[in-house]
């Protein structure tokens, strides 16, 4: 079922990952850094999982480093829409290419040290804890950052509902494809079934999240959010026309 899984994830996630990575480049567009990162990593651990499937076990320490780097950069994304929406004068006095690129190499570098850690401890309780820990740390993080985006109101409605869509995605994507593996850590004791079941499930959550995290950059192009929210704006605005319509002809009716 893994091995199943794996190909699936991968014959639809890669292709899918190298054109929207085309798409930036080609077309030129703002796209945040970070989002860019994400979708590197998210290659990283296609390439661990296709070498995982022929056998090699240094398959295991790529997929771990993209996977790393992966969480890394989702922090990043929150920590970032939430300081234009929340800090914006010093968002804009301290954002340049210079931070970000910073920013961006401690991320690897933290990758790199966290997936030489998992190799070194790999099929120990220690890897397990560490992964727990890694995976368990920015959750209240990213429900922080998702609290005070919806409370702040320095910026125009629109602007602050695509930024909160964003922090929202980013939110559902760790809780419902990471945070299962600390579930995986808890249940350790359980019967080898039930281990073996739930550990299955959590490894086909953590192989969709490259597939999940294409929608950040979805999300971070405005003019394809502004046609959504504005699509739904119309379907509302229709929907109490047509009520108001209704409720006009029956009060006539009735006089």
């Amino acid at each position: 079922m893994i091995y199943l899984v794996d190909w699936i994830t991968i014959g639809i996630g890669l292709p899918l990952t190298l054109i929207v990575i085309v798409a930036v480049f080609l077309q030129n567009q703002d796209c945040p850094i970070f989002v860019i990162n994400l979708l590197f990593s998210d290659l990283i651990q296609f390439c661990g999982k296709i070498t995982m499937n022929r056998g090699y076990f240094i398959g295991s320490v790529i997929f771990n480093f993209g996977l790393f780097a992966s969480l890394g950069f989702m922090v990043c994304i929150s920590l970032e829409r939430y300081l234009v929406i929340a800090k914006p004068l010093w968002y804009r006095f301290t954002r340049n290419i210079k931070t970000s690129v910073v920013v961006c190499v401690l991320v690897w570098g933290h990758a790199v040290l966290f997936s030489l850690m998992a190799f070194l401890l790999f099929d120990s309780k220690m890897f397990y804890i560490i992964l727990s820990c890694v995976f368990l740390l920015p959750f209240p993080f990213f429900i922080f950052c998702l609290v005070e985006t919806i409370k702040a109101l320095s910026v125009p409605a629109d602007e602050k509902r695509r930024i909160a869509a964003i922090q929202v995605a980013v939110l559902l994507i760790y809780t419902l494809l990471f945070l299962p593996t600390i579930v995986v850590v808890l249940l350790e004791n359980t019967s080898f079934e039930v281990y073996t079941y739930i550990y299955a499930i959590c490894y086909v959550c953590l192989s969709l999240s490259p597939i999940a995290d294409t929608t950040l950059y979805l999300l971070s192009r405005k003019s394809f959010l502004d046609k959504f929210l504005a699509s739904l704006c119309s379907c509302e605005t229709s929907d109490s026309q047509e009520m108001n319509t209704r409720d006009i002809e029956t009060t006539t009716g009735r006089g």
